[in-house]
């Protein structure tokens, strides 16, 4: 009878846990390593709390999702996609519901549930858990991975290794790189690293007047280089400068360039319409508001508290009687309403970024098994891949699929 084979997934977020549910379904011996005090502490957060655990897109749209590199799921998508991802979550006892922007939440809205019921599954499959246990190295002879080194001098052999570490983003809760450094170490490339999905600082100081304020359905664009990227939805202003689903989606285009410098934002307030229509309404509301103050009549096309903001961005004086208004003024108005300018010079950084931008070079990875094609018994998932996507479910998806084919690859060869 062949010896049952060792299986050691370091890193218990939802990659890790998802290649150690999937490997132990085979004839192998599955340790789940966890440098914290418990496993899944991303996902407990993840969602503000609620896990948006997916988005129920098509296939197409989540490779879309993550950019050029996105053809790198074809394989990962196909074997453990979405609805099967939903499906499972059901067959362990989580409901789901989909919500604005097709992203899927359990409907409980609490991410416990998702992660109670996961550790349940580890359980029941037999997984081992160590926890407080953090990896500093992997040891490597003729090819292969023979065993991985603790922070308290311990060593553990066996003959899989899955890496599912995480990035650099939320370090509080363990992820912290570490998992970069034990594969540079190995000769893996790791591509520039840089905190996405994650707020950004600007230069106006708008903080004191707008902390809170947000908007809805408005456009915030950008020029990267000689690209123009641009998102429609909804933002928040904070004390340092923007956040909120649209503005965290481009500060991943942004993040890698302002190493070279500030950039230049622009937001729509009004994306629906044409200057020209604008401007037509703004002659409706003076022509009936004609003897009231331009700061009262204002109301009826901004937020309140921006009022004060765009009056000082546009240098008209807000006392002015709507009548007294020039055809220059209006025109001027008219513009900046379209195209209000924010300079932003830096981001919260991996600290407040919900994912990592870079990581190992897709192209010493096998997207069919997530094996290296470095070390054949050593596998990379989750966000430790050179992967990234939009706001909306898709990296969670990233990372229980990649981690369901690493752990399918080791189940089949157990």
């Amino acid at each position: 009878m062949p010896s049952v084979k060792k299986v050691l997934v370091i890193g218990g977020g939802a990659a890790g846990i998802m290649a150690a549910l999937r490997s132990a379904e085979g004839n192998c011996k599955v340790v789940l390593i966890e440098k914290m005090k418990r496993p899944g502490l991303k996902i407990l957060v993840s969602g503000k709390g609620r896990c948006n655990v997916t988005n129920a897109g098509s296939i197409k749209d989540l490779i879309e999702a993550f950019g050029k590199n996105g053809k790198f799921l074809y394989h990962s998508l196909s074997v453990f996609s979405n609805t099967d991802l939903i499906s499972f979550l059901r067959n362990i006892g989580v409901e789901t519901k989909v919500e604005r922007g097709n992203r899927v939440f359990p409907k409980s809205d609490h991410s416990k549930d998702v992660l109670n019921a996961l550790k349940r599954e580890l359980e029941k499959r037999g997984v081992e858990v160590k926890t407080s246990l953090p990896v500093v190295s992997l040891k490597k002879k003729d090819g292969k991975i023979v065993s991985a080194l603790f922070s308290n001098g311990a060593e553990e052999h066996a003959d899989y290794f899955v890496l599912a570490m995480g990035g650099k983003s939320f370090p509080g809760l363990g992820t912290t790189g570490d998992g970069y450094k034990i594969l540079k170490n190995l000769g893996h490339t790791i591509t520039p690293l840089y905190p996405a999905l994650v707020p950004l600082i600007t230069k106006e100081n708008f903080g004191k007047f707008l902390e809170g304020l947000s908007l809805r359905n408005v456009r915030i664009s950008a020029k990267i280089g000689s690209k123009k990227v641009s998102y429609f939805g909804d933002m928040v202003f904070t004390s340092k400068g923007i956040s909120g689903p649209i503005v965290l989606t481009l500060s991943s285009q942004i993040a890698p360039t302002l190493s070279q410098g500030k950039v230049k934002v622009e937001i729509d307030f009004k994306p629906a319409i044409t200057e020209e229509i604008l401007d037509a309404r703004f002659l409706r509301e003076f022509s009936a508001n004609g003897t009231k103050k331009l700061k009262n009549v204002l109301k009826n096309l901004l937020p309140v508290r921006f009022v004060p903001v765009f009056l000082n961005r546009v240098n008209i004086n807000g006392e002015k009687r709507c009548n007294e208004i020039t055809r220059e003024e209006r025109k001027k108005m008219v513009y900046v309403m379209k195209h209000f300018e924010i300079t932003v010079i830096g981001t919260e950084g991996f600290a407040h970024a919900i994912v990592t931008k870079g990581g190992v070079s897709l192209k010493e990875i096998d997207p069919k098994t997530m094996r290296s094609k470095m070390y054949k018994n050593l596998f990379v998932v989750g966000e430790l891949l050179d992967l990234d996507a939009i706001t909306g479910g898709y990296n969670l998806q990233s990372a229980f699929s990649t981690g369901f084919v690493a752990g399918d690859t080791i189940r089949s060869e157990c």
